[in-house]
Order: C-alpha cells, then structure tokens, then sequence
C-alpha cells in the first residue's frame, strides 16, 4: 500500500489548491517543497512580492495623487529599498503562515526538501539535513513552477546584471536602469522604477510590447510610461552586457550602447523539471522545461499529473489555482467540469491593464461584426475623486445577439472591474443587462453602464439608418 494517496511536488498555488482538494475529498496527502520556499515562486518572488512592492510604490511616490495636488506630490522624498521591502517582507510572511496554517489544518503532510522520481509511483525525499527517504503515493502531482530563463552570454551577479527573481534584493533604487524583454513582468517592472524616478530603458527584439492586449490600451501605456520617461527601443536585440565599476554598459546589436546602474532581464521563464529525474517515471520534458498534459492536466503517465507554470501558458497563479483543483478532483474520481476559456488576464503595469474575450484585431481579423462602447474614467465622478483622469473601459458588443464579445479596462481598479464584465460575458448576458442595472454611484464600476449606453446608441443609430 502506498504512503499517500497523493503526493505534490511544489508548494506553489497549483500544488497548494491540489493538495487541499485531495484533502477535503478524503484522500491522504502529503506535498513536497523546500523549507524557505512555502508557498512557491509565487509568494517568495513572484506574484505576492512584486505587487506588494507596486503598492508600496504607489503609496509612497504619490503618483497616483498627482493630478490632485500637483507634478512635484510626493509621500516620501527619498525612498529607499528598505522603505519598500518592509511592506513586502510583512506581507510574504503572512501569507506563509496563511499556507502552512490550511494544509495543518486540513491534515496534509509537508516535508521540507527537494524530490525527485525514483519510479512512476515513488519520489526520493533529499532533506536539507542530507538525509534522503522515499515517498510512494497512488496519483503524483508535479507543481514544481518556474525559474527566469538566463541566457548564457550574460554574466549575472544579482545585484548590477540580474533576473525578476534578484531584483527584488536591490540595494538601493537605481538612477537608471535598463529591462531587457517587454512582456508582462519586464512592463511590470519598468512601471515601477519608472514611478520611483529611475530613468528607464525598455530593449525588446519584437516591434511591440504585450501583443495579446488592446492596440488602443497599450498606446495609452506607452504614453503614461514615457511621461514617466521611460525609453523604448523595439525591434533591437541585446549584443553584450558589460559591467564596469561605475554601471553597467548594455550593448545592442544594432551598435547602440545604453549606460546604466543596473539591468534587469526578463526574457521568459524555464520550467524547474531538470532536477526530477523524469525520465524514471517515464515523462520528459521539453527545451524550456515544460511538460505536456491533456485537458484533465493528465501527463503521458496517466496517474501522474502536472499544473501551473510548468505546464505553460497562461502559467497565471489564478489559473494554476484552478488547475490544481481540477487535477485533484480528477484524480480522485470526483466530477469537475472544465476550466472555462473565458479566463480574466490582469497586468499590474501602473496604471492597471486588465482584458477578458477577444480583442479588435482578432474580431476584425474572424471577420467578426461588433460595437464599441467607451467610458472614460474622467467622466465618472469616482475618477475624478481618486483622481484618475487617464483611465477608460472599453466593450466590444455583438450588433447581432447584442452579447459582449470582449472587455477591456485601464487604470485604477482595472484587474478588479473586469470581473463584472466576466461574469456578464460567462452567464451569456447582453449588453442590455448593463444599461438597465444599477449601480452604486460615485464608483468606477458605473463604467459599464456608460460603455454600455455608447454601444446601444450607436447601434440604435445603425438601426435608424437601415430602417
């Protein structure tokens, strides 16, 4: 018989939500993870910290008061690392007491250490004491997440040359800085030091940043950060990074070189499957680190599964949380009906860009027919009381069945509000519903109704002229 009925590799939210879902069905679980990291990437240096420190910067920059009291609007005049890693240390200390406080709780075992697959059914337990045991269970579930991939040619030090992973470390705020890669922790990132005052430098090989969102909404992105003074070099590749006792020199293949304090490389992450010894338990994985799985987050071996960022895309905690629970329920026999494709995006880029549906190019490009509907925050008594002039939401609707194909928000609040226009867009709700509802007043959410009246008049103004 075996020790567990389950066994999770990685503390992480797929790890954890799996482990607790076992759980709660009955089953004996038991989750594998190194002590400092409880909770996963997630907690330790991802998600948690760098939003931590994004309100922390927000706070304490003032930035977001400014077209209230001023250009020159400031909390704190000299911020320093300590300022804004206090706020982080407090809040990734209580979330992993949060964590252990849910899996002691609902009885599931937590061994401190590193595992790795002897056999399909059995994972070898190295302790940090050095001591190595084995763990067998009925089902396995691989949540081990993700590292920042490093190229070879970069000499990383941690502390002038460093990953999304080190800058949260830094010793002091640097003046200037350079981010190598404009996805969404690079834009993430640039936003922040930007709002500090560091002078920003954004290098990425594509023509673009953050392709999977609205056109309009990253113009609007690309001009608050660059009245932020952030520099944009697109379609530009990284030849060489040079460190000198005064900075660091970033040399771009196209001869240009850009001085700066620090550099910061954020070209994607590497799934961490090369220490588990798949090839014992009959798995592989793929350059990147990342293992297959079926809709049912089933890998080749069919007992064994895998959830989260080592899987892939949308490698987002919120759906690793529900990959977790799903592989669970699955693995226990208990029905689980599938993940909806309607899953909320939100980037924490200051301001705030949050999407669900399709966007205007991809409509355009189905040849899909659709209405827009704008609110911008300016016009909302709650913008102007917060102080947001800049922000706006934007629904794509059906002319046809007057459904919402699409919703997209920027600016304050904006991964919050997308969750109205989700549950509309999930419950096959028309545009309709929105312009009959009520909503609490001064609030940001009554963004919809507006948005919701622009569409319905100029589809009424169509209608008008075919008649």
């Amino acid at each position: 018989m075996p020790d567990f009925d389950m066994l999770v590799i990685g503390s992480g939210p797929g790890g954890q939500k799996a482990a607790i879902a076992a759980a709660k069905l009955g089953r004996r679980v038991a989750v594998v993870d190194r002590p400092d990291m409880v909770g996963g990437v997630s907690i330790h240096t991802g998600t948690i910290p760098s939003k931590t420190l994004r309100e922390a910067v927000l706070y304490l920059t003032g930035l977001t008061q400014r077209d209230l009291y001023g250009q020159s609007y400031r909390l704190k005049e000299d911020i320093t690392v300590s300022d804004l890693t206090s706020r982080t240390q407090h809040v990734v200390g209580r979330e992993v007491d949060v964590i252990r406080s849910q899996l002691s709780r609902n009885h599931v075992s937590l061994f401190a250490g590193t595992g790795s697959f002897v056999d399909p059914h059995t994972i070898a337990l190295r302790e940090v004491t050095g001591n190595e045991r084995l763990l067998s269970a009925e089902h396995i579930v691989i949540a081990t997440g993700t590292r920042p991939a490093r190229p070879d040619s970069v000499e990383f030090d941690g502390r002038t040359i460093m990953d999304s992973d080190n800058v949260l470390a830094l010793e002091r705020v640097p003046r200037s800085m350079v981010i190598v890669g404009a996805g969404v922790i690079g834009m993430e990132y640039a936003s922040m030091f930007a709002a500090l005052g560091s002078k920003v430098t954004v290098v990425e090989k594509r023509a673009g940043m953050l392709d999977m969102c609205d056109v309009e909404v990253i113009e609007s992105l690309k001009y608050h950060l660059r009245d932020l003074a952030v520099t944009f070099r697109f379609g530009e590749t990284v030849g060489a990074v040079e460190r000198h006792p005064r900075g660091t020199l970033t040399v771009l293949e196209s001869g240009k070189k850009i001085p700066a304090d620090a550099v910061m490389y954020s070209a994607g992450r590497q799934g961490l499957t090369d220490e588990l010894d798949l090839d014992k338990a009959g798995l592989s994985a793929d350059r990147r680190g990342r293992i297959t799985v079926d809709e049912h987050y089933r890998t080749e071996v069919p007992h064994i599964y895998a959830v989260g960022d080592v899987i892939g895309f949308p490698a987002l905690a919120a759906t690793s949380m529900e990959q977790g629970r799903s592989a669970a329920y699955h693995a226990c026999g208990e029905p689980v009906g599938r993940m909806q494709s309607l899953q909320p995006i939100g980037i924490y880029t200051i301001p705030e860009i949050s999407f669900v549906g399709r966007t205007e190019d991809q409509l355009t490009e189905g040849c899909v027919p659709f209405e827009v509907g704008i609110s911008r925050y300016r016009e909302l008594a709650r913008g102007q009381i917060i102080g947001d002039s800049h922000g706006m939401l934007k629904l794509l609707v059906s002319p046809e069945d007057r459904t919402l194909l699409g919703v997209h928000c920027f600016g304050t609040g904006a991964t919050e509000l997308i969750h109205i226009g989700q549950s509309v867009m999930g419950c096959g709700g028309t545009v309709d519903y929105l312009v009959d509802a009520v909503f609490n007043y001064p609030t940001l959410a009554e963004s919809y109704k507006v948005a919701a009246l622009d569409a319905t008049n100029k589809l009424r103004q169509i209608d008008r002229i075919g008649d």
